[in-house]
């Protein structure tokens, strides 16, 4: 599989985890909340995948150094405001500056630890 398709995949099943456990927090994992899960799930991977190619989340040059791991957090930084604009739009309400921090630091920290692991497993620190 290319690595590209790997971070795609990747980047998606981090992102559902990273929602499971921000619901978690608040004792939200019944399958009622299903439809609250997918109105924050939708826009942060829409953001995401929007906003990281511009990034050069998925070009090998990039991703091969886990130094560019930075550069998960500065497109997280344009990527959570705009997944909680979309989600605020979505469902008719507004959004809260203090979910949108959330919701960044957390995403991007998350990322950052996936991609992280994606380096050390693939082998790709060449340089």
């Amino acid at each position: 599989m290319k690595p590209k398709t790997i971070l795609i995949l990747g980047d998606t099943i981090a992102i559902v985890l990273l929602t499971l456990i921000g619901f978690a927090t608040h004792g939200e994992t019944d399958i009622s909340y299903l439809p609250r899960m997918a109105a924050a799930f939708f826009p942060v991977v829409f953001a995401w995948f929007l906003l990281a190619p511009w990034f050069g989340l998925f070009d090998e040059g990039v991703i091969a150094n886990p130094k560019n791991l930075w550069r998960v957090s500065l497109a997280m930084l344009f990527a959570a405001p705009l997944a909680t604009t979309l989600r605020a739009a979505w469902l008719g309400g507004t959004s809260l500056p203090v979910f949108t921090l959330v919701l960044g630091i957390s995403s991007a920290a998350g990322m950052i630890l996936w991609r992280w692991i994606f380096t050390r497993i693939t082998g790709r620190n060449l340089t």
